[in-house]
This record gives structure tokens, sequence and C-alpha cells, in this order.
């Protein structure tokens, strides 16, 4: 391991491996870290401030650092960007908790980590920045696109990790980040919000950023770094949770590919779900077959996908629960291979590439997930049974998403992989999303978002995430709305928006959850 030991980012102070003192060409933090990067590249290149040299917890990097696809830091008095960064930014990596590991690109230069020839993959794009903390978010934004692990790790410290962090870009810096990473209507929005909300102006930071070369969507090719499979896939156990409703023909065809499998699941839970008081179940036939796996089996009344997949989750006794819809497809090697890719990146959930009849893929690399498929998904249950489908947004949509912010704040990454591949048959009738009509739809005019969208982004983002996205919002759904007059669409829009805000606190307050609207 070599660590560069620096003062405020901009000085190297000292540079050890392992313990030895190396000598370096320059002081510059940037110049210094590339060089060596170039003498070492099979060490992880670790960055220091100097004043936590006595907290850093040696004896944790070997295991933070199980694979060279990992970038790691964890600020214990400065960070890097400003809250503002939300205003652009919707997605989970922004609302860092940091209590525990959390996968982000923010990375602070108080303390943190990469591999050596991994960095060097990034030297093309990045290597004549000379601010260190814009040069170590920007790798690991752009990195984490390209299948680079990037995570706040307090292990990383034995220092208390209780401090709020301070952030030290400035405007100008937060305008060229912003630029280079995002697409430009963004740069927009963040001048238009930091005017509404903060008061400040930054029309020269704003101008003075479209002069820098975007990297927006660049790639990288970091497929020499994926670590070598894992042999310990076969004693793996795994139980399959199906809510269904009125869906008998699909159900089948799942519990036959199910029965293909290579792995195959230990039980199967199905909760079938029927809102007529006097049905009885359609799944006689099925469940009187025999499978090779114990098929666990409830009839409800009560319908909705949180009920039944909470229900579901009571049955689980393996170590590894896949979360499957009705109407899905599974090549006969799919389990075991979700389940030797899950043990080759040390991860707990996956979500796999579901694609409906002639979709293509949209991205094509195995990285970190800013959402959570719960039809298609496969999670360790040591994480998994410590969460649960919130009452939220029975009959609404974002459980899932909601799901996968409950693991994450348990700990529990959440990883894509476009080569693990499922076929969604969107079956046209019945499924497990048949609803009543929910009471924000009967009024005189419509709360948007969706109630449910609002209480979601109450519960899991910061404020100024919920500003920007009220202004991407608004943008986005001018075009598609038949008032054309900007100041009466504002107007109808803002009455929306607070109705949604409405509904979404009473949803919150009836479950016991956290939050309040921000205005």
């Amino acid at each position: 391991m070599i660590l560069l030991i620096h003062a405020k980012g901009k000085k190297v102070v000292r540079v050890l491996k392992d313990g030895q003192e190396q000598s370096v060409e320059t002081s510059d933090c940037t110049t210094a870290f590339w060089e060596v990067a170039e003498k070492f590249p099979d060490d992880i290149i670790g960055w220091c401030e100097k004043e936590f040299l006595k907290d850093i917890n040696l004896d944790s990097w070997e295991c933070i650092f199980h694979h060279q696809l990992i970038m790691a830091s964890y600020g214990l008095k400065t960070t890097y960007l400003p809250d503002s960064i939300g205003y652009v930014d919707q997605l989970p990596f922004i609302n860092i908790n940091r209590k525990i590991k959390y996968p982000t690109w923010q990375m602070s230069t108080d303390l943190g980590g990469i591999y050596g020839r991994v960095l060097l993959r990034f030297k093309e794009l990045y290597g004549k920045i000379s601010d260190f903390g814009y040069f170590l978010n920007a790798i690991a934004k752009t990195g984490q696109q390209n299948g680079l692990f990037c995570y706040s790790d307090p292990a990383l410290t034995k220092a208390a990790t209780n401090n709020n962090p301070v952030p030290v870009a400035s405007y100008s810096q937060l305008f060229s980040f912003v630029h280079q990473h995002y697409t430009s209507s963004w740069t927009s929005v963040l001048q238009w919000c930091l005017w509404k909300y903060e008061k400040k102006a930054a029309m020269m930071s704003y101008s003075k950023a479209f002069v820098q070369k975007k990297n927006f969507r660049e790639d990288v090719d970091l497929s020499d770094f994926i670590p070598e499979a894992s042999q310990n896939s076969d004693d793996t156990s795994l139980d399959v949770i199906i809510p269904t409703l009125g869906r008998k023909k699909y159900l089948e065809q799942v519990l036959n590919d199910l029965k293909e499998q290579i792995l195959k699941p230990r039980n199967v839970i199905i909760i079938e779900q029927n809102p007529d008081k006097d049905a009885e179940s359609e799944l006689a036939e099925i469940l009187a077959k025999e499978w090779p796996f114990l098929i666990i089996y409830h009839f409800t009344h009560k319908t909705g996908a949180c009920n039944a997949r909470n229900r579901a989750l009571k049955e689980v006794k393996s170590d590894w629960i896949f979360f499957a819809d009705d109407d899905i497809r599974l090549k006969s090697g799919l389990l075991h291979q979700v389940i030797e890719e899950a043990e080759k990146y040390q991860i707990s959930a996956v979500n796999l590439n579901c694609k409906q009849p002639g979709e293509e893929t949209v991205f094509h690399k195995v990285k970190q997930w800013g959402s959570f498929g719960a039809g298609t998904s496969m999670v360790k249950t040591r994480y998994a049974e410590k969460c649960q489908f919130s009452n939220i947004f029975e009959f609404g949509f974002g459980e899932d998403a909601d799901f996968g912010m409950q693991l994450r704040n348990k700990g529990c990454d959440v990883i894509y992989h476009p080569g693990l591949q499922t076929l969604h048959l969107k079956a046209p009738v019945g499924g497990f999303r048949e609803k009543p009509k929910l009471p924000w739809e009967q009024g005189e005019i419509s709360p948007k978002p969706s109630p449910t969208l609002m209480a979601y982004a109450i519960k899991h983002y910061t404020p100024e995430q919920i500003r920007g996205y009220k202004v991407s919002l608004f943008i986005k759904f001018y075009s598609r709305q038949p008032i054309k007059n900007p100041v009466k669409y504002l107007r109808q829009l803002n009455k929306r928006w607070k109705l949604s805000e409405e509904w979404a606190t009473k949803l919150l307050k009836e479950n016991d959850s956290p939050g309040l609207p921000v205005k």
C-alpha cells in the first residue's frame, strides 16, 4: 500500500510504502498521485490529510479494497461539493449515510484509496487537473458509470465519525463539475436553483463552466480488473418470492423455468391475491403437481404488491431471495450465474437486466445502481429481512425504489448486471397491481407528481434534491400538457405540487415515516 500524506489537498508532505518513506519528484498532490500510481501500479494508492494520519484504520483496508474495482473515501472534516449538487442529481449517491459503508461517487480528500492500475485508466481524461478534490470526484463520477464501485466508508478510520463534513469547492468548481459530468441542461437548472433558493446569481461561474470539455458518459475500459469467479456459489441456498393475481398461465411458465434451473430454489413462496371475497384459488392444478422445490402458498383477498411481498418475506429460510414477477422467463443457468457473479464481486444485491421482447440493453456495464427492481432482483436474506415494503406505496409506484433505499441504509449496495438477463413478458391482464381508485384521483385537480413519488422524495432526498426534482419536473412536463401560457402553467403546477405534498405528508404520518415537505 502507498500512502500519500498531504496538507489541505495542496502539498504532499510524505509518501509511505508499507510504512517506509518514498521520494517523489513533486510536492503537487495530483502530479504526485499519478507518479506513485506509475511506480506502484499493483498497490492501493491511498491519500490522507496529515492531521488524520494517526486515525487511519489500516487493519481494515485490505477488507475494504477486496478487489481492484473499488474506490473509497471518508470525510472526517471536509467533503468536496456542496449540498447544491442535489439540485442536479436525484440519485441515491447524493444523500450519504455516513454511519455505514454507503455507495457514492462523492469523494473527500481527507482519507481514501484506489488501486494504481485502475487510477491510470483515467489519466487521459483527468491527467491535467490540478485541484485534488475535483480530481478525485471526477474519477469517481466517471468511474462509477464504467464499473468502478465507489463508497463512503467509515471503516477507513478509527476516529469518531459523527461530524458533518464541510464542503470546500467554490461555485466555479461546482458549475464546472456539473457541466463536465451531466447533460448541459442541468447547468442551467443549477444556476436557476441557486438564484431562486439561495439568492446566488453566480453568473460568472455559470458562464465559465461552458468552456470545460464535457466528460459525460465518457467510456473508460475497466474490464481488465473484473475479479475472478468465486468457488463458494455451490453451497448457497435460495428462495423465490412471487406475488400473483389472475395469471395462472404465466405463473406456470415461471415455475417450469425454476424447475429447469441448474441451481434450484429450496422454496418458492407464492402469494395469490383475489379481491373477490367469494373467489377461490385458481392455482389448485399447478399446486397439485410435483416440483423439485417446496411451494409455500398463501391465498388472500387483500390485494397489493407490498402486502404480498411482506407476507412472503416472513417465510424465507434460505441465504438468498430472488424477487420475481409472475410473467418473466429465465434461462436454465441464470440463478446459478447470479450467485456466481454476486460472490465474485462480493455484493449482496443484484438487479438483473429485465428486458421486454425486442427491447435492447441500455447500460452495458456492471455498475452501482440508482434504483431497485422488486420483480427481478436477488438479495441476501440477512439484509432483506431487515426491510419491508412500505404501505405508503401500495397501489402506487415507488415501493421497489424505497426498498432499495432501505437496503442501502442497512449497508447493502445494489448492483446492476447487464449480462444477467430475464425476459419480461408484460402480460396484458392480471398481475398484482390492480387497484382501487385512490383518494387523490377523485378531486377536481390531480396532484403532480404522484403522492407516492412525493413521499419517496420526502423520505430519501435532501432539500436540494427535492427542489431540483420540482424544477426539472416542471420543465419536462411543460411540453406534455395543454397550458402553454407559462404564467398559468406555473400557477397550475404549483397548486398540483402543493396538493401532492399534502397527500404525501398524510401518507407519511399515517405510516410513522420521517420527513417534511420542502417549499
